[in-house]
């Protein structure tokens, strides 16, 4: 059995990767590609704005109403939309009974973040609570059982792998912030140019720093004070994290490793690297992978802890496909794993 899946804002860099992973999956169905609505690319066959979908898809790009989205009946709707586009579709269409999965930022924090972070009052409060933050490693039963998927960012979600173990474990000094040192590369900014994301432009560059909105994302789901500090770096896709933590006094490397590799023991896609061996954003390109490895520093108390994930596909797009396999009882790995069998649909919310 096919689901139906729709996906609105489809022309972005994380719309194009769900498109190519719905189109290769064995038990989803690409019914209809959404743009912004009144957008210039409404009306245009998708093989005519992404030239590696020719022979694949004849689909044409609609507006992303609301409307002209549950016209489809899709099962499934993947908001790769801004945040507050996401904030307004995503009521109605859990209205009508399709699993949402949202890679925005619009449903991830408690609703007194939104003015500061993201610049406006969050409009539905008790939509925002019925929202299962789909960090499929931490959160898996909560997402099975869920209709609003809040897709974790990219950032967030190279942080949140290598230092949740450790903060559930309780081996983290509590007295000292978290800090976290990562580098994305330029995909994160999206498609719409600017100067700084031009080729001759681009270079590594530290932005927002302590003040980008990842960071009470970070500390929201880790329950951990966080300081966040991104970069931007010369390469187009792919994120390494750098956190910092200091332990309770009695834990060394091997607890700490064994504390990680038990989180991550039957994971399909989180990788605890051996000990000597260093994660590259090379190793996770295009790729649901998560490859993390430390350091620690006795004298100091001190551990580094690096995460290397694909930021458009174990940073957006592969995770929102693996929560969206989890919800629906299908093997997490469809789609996502070359030759990794679906199970039965567990049927659609």
């Amino acid at each position: 059995m096919s689901i139906s899946v729709a996906i609105a804002g489809a022309t972005g860099y994380t719309g194009l990767e769900l498109i190519r992973l719905v189109l290769a999956h064995p038990n989803l169905e690409l019914s209809g590609v959404y743009a912004s609505p009144g957008g210039r690319s409404v009306g245009q066959r998708l093989d005519d704005a992404f030239a590696e979908l020719r022979g694949r898809t004849e689909l044409v790009l609609e507006s992303g109403e609301a409307e002209n989205i549950l016209a489809g009946a899709p099962g499934v709707v993947f908001l790769c939309t801004p945040h507050e586009a996401s904030a307004a579709l995503a009521p109605e269409l859990l209205d009508s009974g399709a699993l949402v999965a949202d890679l925005s930022g619009a449903f991830r924090l408690s609703a007194e973040h939104y003015p500061r972070h993201y610049g406006f009052e969050h409009p539905r409060p008790d939509v925002l609570s019925r929202a299962v933050y789909a960090l499929p490693e931490h959160n898996r039963e909560a997402i099975a059982g869920a209709s609003l998927l809040a897709c974790p960012g990219c950032y967030p979600t190279a942080s949140l792998l290598p230092l949740k173990p450790l903060v559930d474990a309780g081996v983290l000094d509590e007295s000292r912030p978290v800090l976290v040192d990562a580098v994305s590369g330029i995909s994160g900014a999206g498609r719409t140019p600017s100067p700084r994301t031009t080729f001759g432009e681009v270079s590594l560059q530290a932005y927002n720093v302590l003040a980008h909105r990842h960071q009470p994302e970070i500390a929201e789901h880790s329950g951990r004070a966080v300081l966040f500090v991104p970069s931007v770096g010369p390469f187009f896709r792919g994120m390494q994290s750098l956190v910092h933590v200091d332990m309770v006094p009695g834990v060394g490397e091997a607890e700490i490793r064994g504390v990680l590799e038990s989180a991550y023991q039957t994971s399909a896609f989180v990788r605890v690297l051996p000990a000597g061996c260093w994660p590259s954003v090379s190793s996770v390109e295009r790729t649901n992978y998560a490859d993390i490895a430390l350091a620690f520093d006795a004298r100091h108390r001190h551990a580094v802890l690096a995460c290397s994930i694909d930021n458009l596909m174990k940073g957006a797009s592969g995770q929102a496909l693996q929560a969206v396999n989890i919800r629906l009882g299908f093997d997490e790995r469809a789609g996502l794993l070359p030759g990794a069998a679906a199970r039965a649909a567990g049927g659609v919310p």
